[in-house]
């Protein structure tokens, strides 16, 4: 009985065999292809570029561009394993500024596919075409820039054919590839062609309008635009409202210097931001920039360069979750819409987006770091010119004609069996919470805004308008410039008070409960490495972890806060992150799972009856307050019916 295989002579690989390899991890389907075709075209400087497809991309794929050109006698280099002209050292290794750099690209695909390349530069009379499977180079006809024919894709690897899905499957997935360049490029046009037919097209424009192009005007309705500078680099572009979340991740796009990647250190920064406003599992859509310098990013991690590795990754982790949290912080109700805010001039090159900040108003106070945004005026709120006097209700109780914008009036005054006024005499003191239990002394009632309207500010000024009644124990009515504003109230005061526990927690040190008996557990290298080295930031998060051995930590110590909580399995969490990003997440979120249970016990409850007084302080505070929008379920906690949808309702004009 053989017990071992016979022994097999060590050999070399003939090329074609090499390049098919390489086409394994290169080329998955004909959008490997389109993907690699166009950031060729995009490194030649092109400006418009076409790609044109036969049966999904399976029989032919043609990417045709204007750029730079190759000139005749580099022409045969184009196909050679590992030729390129982007890269000649290894520091140019180290610092990749262009799409393409592998110089594998052109090889692999011809290796598995029936290739031509015609190309034609400013100093050329005419085009020349290379046919990639015979060498044999001929004279054609085009103008300045290139053609890469592709027909038959796996032609000579039937068995990886047979793994390709339906046409129509390819053809999403090549559209996706071009769409992806198209959001990164709005400078660069594109069109793509399928069966003759042209099925989309981008025009080179501005930021903005390639957003709507692409993604839609919902996108940009429901998106809060994003600008933040954080040391070496730069966080920019869109992320939507946590209503717009969607129930799969088909909206999320993330560049690092103008690339398409995909990074769970990225993804894992967007979604700690959403983590307290985003309900159950539905997914954030955004499309986020990040301008970091080429040496602090390799790129050269994946055959396909859809993964990188930063040289500081809890840098970059800090960066996009804060930039995102700063975007979210701000209300609907006192921020315009992405669509709305971001100039529909301005333009870009290389992808790059307008200097100025669409980000309105102060910096959220939630944002703890040192960060550069760019700010513009509060948004002026102005009652539209078609709303005509008849048209408002205008049946206010005269004791709210300057309801004062804090909690709760000692005296109440029934309005109707639906809603209450507050007399002339009411008194204005706190809603639902002793404001000394909540929140530190230092710290006035509505502080995470600059100010407060005053008692003379119009009623139209008011973001979330003026209130009007209470609904079933449950919902505020208000009426504000566009139309009618509904709270629920419970869900907006829940958030009120959270946010304000979280504020007085930034501001205080975390408690520590020592332990009577320190817990000993085995520990990794890593994690003992980690315990010495992150010392500092394990006793501001209340933890004493040191070292009883090379293969022993010992716990002395847990935040007071989660004395509850497995000591053990606390520490090791935060040991894990800990060794890969600035902070633990593990027990912030903690935290703030405690600190909404609290704030969910001491929120105003449904079917209290609530004053004219109380109802507009706690519109007041719900304006002043960062994520208003939501509670700490991520539920919405106002909707906003406009003038044109009530009438809607009641069939008025037509």
């Amino acid at each position: 009985m053989t017990t071992s295989s016979a022994r097999r002579n060590i050999r070399e690989l003939p090329d074609e065999l090499i390049s098919q390899i390489a086409a394994g991890e290169v080329v998955e389907r004909p959008a490997s292809v389109v993907r690699e075709l166009v950031d060729n075209a995009l490194d030649a400087g092109s400006r418009q570029i076409t790609v044109k497809l036969l049966a999904g991309g399976i029989r032919q794929i043609l990417v045709e561009d204007d750029g730079s050109g190759i000139p005749i006698d580099e022409l045969p280099l184009a196909l050679k394993r590992h030729a390129t002209s982007k890269i000649g050292s290894l520091h140019d290794l180290e610092s990749v500024a262009t799409m393409g750099f592998r110089g594998e690209a052109l090889a692999a695909i011809a290796s598995v596919s029936d290739m031509a390349i015609s190309s034609r530069t400013a100093e050329d009379a005419h085009a020349h075409r290379l046919d990639a499977r015979s060498g044999e180079l001929s004279p054609a006809a085009r103008g300045v820039g290139t053609s890469v024919e592709v027909r038959e894709l796996f032609f000579s690897t039937p068995a990886r054919r047979k793994f390709l899905k339906t046409e129509g499957t390819e053809l999403a997935h090549c559209l996706e590839a071009v769409r992806r360049h198209a959001l990164a490029r709005p400078d660069v046009g594109f069109a793509v062609w399928h069966e003759g037919k042209l099925v989309e097209q981008w025009r080179a424009g501005s930021p903005d309008q390639r957003m709507v192009d692409v993604l839609g005007d919902d996108f940009m309705s429901t998106s809060r635009a994003v600008e933040l500078s954080m040391g070496p680099m730069r966080v920019y572009g869109y992320t939507g409202l946590p209503d717009a979340a969607r129930s799969r991740a088909d909206q999320q796009y993330f560049y690092v210097n103008g690339r398409h990647v995909r990074d769970k250190l990225l993804s894992h920064g967007v979604r700690a931001a959403y983590e307290d406003v985003l309900h159950g599992s539905r997914q954030p859509t955004y499309v986020l920039f990040i301008e970091i310098a080429p040496d602090r990013v390799d790129v050269n991690v994946h055959p396909t360069k859809i993964e990188v590795r930063f040289r500081d990754s809890r840098e970059v982790h800090q960066a996009v979750r804060k930039s995102v949290e700063a975007a979210l912080a701000l209300s609907r109700a006192t921020t315009p819409a992405a669509g709305e805010a971001a100039s529909s001039s301005s333009t870009a090159v290389g992808g790059a987006w307008p200097a100025s900040s669409p980000v309105d108003g102060p910096l959220p106070s939630s944002v703890q770091a040192p960060l550069s945004v760019n700010q513009q005026s509060p948004l002026a709120w102005q009652r539209p010119a078609d709303a005509s006097p008849e048209r408002r209700w205008t049946g206010w109780p005269q004791a709210d004609a300057a309801a004062s914008p804090s909690f709760l009036a000692s005296e109440r005054m029934p309005v109707s069996n639906f809603g209450r006024a507050a007399s002339e005499q009411d008194q204005p003191t706190s809603f639902g919470f002793s404001p000394d239990s909540l929140r530190p002394a230092s710290t006035p009632l509505g502080a995470q805004t600059t100010a407060q309207p005053s008692l003379e500010t119009p009623s139209h000024e008011w973001p979330l308008g003026r209130a009007l009644a209470q609904v079933g124990g449950v919902f505020v009515l208000a009426e504000n410039a566009q139309g009618l504003v509904i709270v629920d109230m419970h869900a907006a005061h829940e958030r009120i008070v959270y946010e304000r526990l979280k504020a007085q927690l930034a501001h205080e040190r975390l408690e520590s409960q020592p332990l009577l008996i320190p817990q000993s557990f085995a520990a990794t290298p890593q994690e003992i490495a980690t315990a010495e080295s992150q010392r500092e930031a394990l006793i501001s998060l209340g933890l004493d972890i040191d070292a009883l051995g090379p293969t022993t930590l010992a716990l002395r110590s847990v935040p007071l806060a989660l004395t509850q909580a497995d000591g053990v399995d606390l520490a090791r969490s935060v040991l894990a992150e800990l060794a890969q990003l600035d902070a633990s997440d593990v027990i912030k979120r903690a935290q703030h799972e405690l600190l909404a249970t609290m704030a969910c016990h001491g929120a105003v409850r449904a079917n209290r009856q609530l004053t004219i007084t109380e109802m507009n302080a706690l519109l007041r505070d719900m304006e002043a307050t960062d994520r208003a929008d939501q509670c700490n379920h991520g539920r919405p906690t106002w909707r906003q019916l406009s003038m044109r949808e009530l009438d809607a309702l009641f069939m008025r004009g037509r």
